[in-house]
């Protein structure tokens, strides 16, 4: 039994042993548990205070994790993790923005805003991986979809500079009208709940509707895949290892969420990190393509680059905006 469970745990699973993947799985798993069965089990407004410090402890997580690849793996797979938590991190700040503009057009209260995001993150752990699996088994089979990828990079990059202030619609959006046109939506909130049950207006019989709060969590499901494809091919830009583009995606994502009601206040002081991310983009991209002429990039180059880009694209944000903090210093 002891033998086979050793052989088990050796097995490997996408290039690497499986009790690497199962020890991935059951630290998220703690995490999560930990979230919603102690910190809170009853909904209740997070404030900036309890947003950063759940944050910080998410973010410690993530780079005890990367550390403990970079023993294990080796430093360049180290340095991958790093480029690609970082890079995930960064693309997710757009996603920040999204979900705020999602909750003030359902009127979302503070304090059901973390149940949405909660049941949200199991949603992407569970999306991400197909996509991921998806992307490790073209890039296996058809070495040249990087180049597609690159090329796609290169594109998103340019179209994001270009559409830097571009204000997304909410109540245009295509499956936010799928869904009203074929589910019983209540016209109010419901408390918590994501479905209640209700007359039918037409029968009387009682009948499953869903709430506001429903419709916001798939809206946020839908936000997520859509900038998903963007930070998943850009990553595999970095590293065509599964394991550390799941892993640094999901943790990335982990801690971005937590410290959403820290970011939601303020992210209209990182308006200029959108031209830095594009930039980013734009360099992974090329990347790809610069292969052929002078060799392989060395990932501590990736990660220094990326790093400074978004470092520039966050304090130049903080200070062309330091007038708007001024004023808020003053309403308040």
């Amino acid at each position: 039994m002891l033998e086979a469970m050793t052989e088990f745990l050796h097995t490997p699973f996408l290039g690497h042993s499986a009790w690497l993947w199962l020890s991935f799985v059951g630290i998220v798993t703690a995490l999560l548990a930990f979230d919603l069965g102690v910190l809170h089990r009853d909904d209740h407004e997070i404030g900036v205070r309890e947003s950063l410090l759940l944050s910080a402890g998410y973010i410690g997580v993530a780079l005890l994790f990367g550390a403990w690849v970079w023993w294990h793996l080796g430093s360049e797979r180290g340095t991958e993790y790093y480029t690609g938590f970082l890079i995930e991190k960064s693309l997710s700040m757009d996603n920040v923005f999204v979900i705020a503009l999602i909750f003030t057009y359902f009127a979302i209260p503070r304090q059901y805003q973390h149940r949405v995001l909660f049941w949200g993150i199991l949603g992407v752990i569970v999306l991400r991986a197909i996509m991921i699996g998806l992307g490790a088994a073209l890039v296996s089979q058809f070495s040249w979809i990087l180049y597609v990828f690159g090329l796609f990079l290169v594109i998103t990059g340019i179209k994001m500079w270009i559409l830097a202030d571009h204000m997304p619609d909410i109540a245009g959006n295509p499956l936010l009208k799928l869904l009203r046109r074929h589910m019983r939506v209540t016209p109010e909130l419901a408390g918590n709940a994501f479905f209640v049950q209700r007359p039918d207006p037409a029968s009387g019989r009682l009948v499953r509707w869903v709430t506001p709060l429903f419709l916001a969590l798939c809206l946020v499901e839908f936000v997520d895949l859509v900038f998903a494809v963007d930070s998943v091919p850009a990553i595999f830009a970095i590293t065509t290892d599964p394991f550390i583009v799941y892993t640094s995606n999901i943790f990335a994502i982990l801690g971005l969420r937590a410290l959403y009601f820290a970011l939601a206040a303020m992210i209209h002081r990182f308006k200029y990190l959108k031209y830095a991310l594009a930039l980013v983009l734009v360099f992974i991209g090329s990347k790809i393509f610069l292969v052929g002429l002078i060799g392989k990039v060395p990932p501590v180059i990736s990660l220094s680059v990326t790093f400074g880009l978004i470092a520039g694209g966050v304090l130049v944000s903080l200070w062309k905006t330091r007038a708007d903090k001024t004023i808020e210093a003053g309403v308040s």
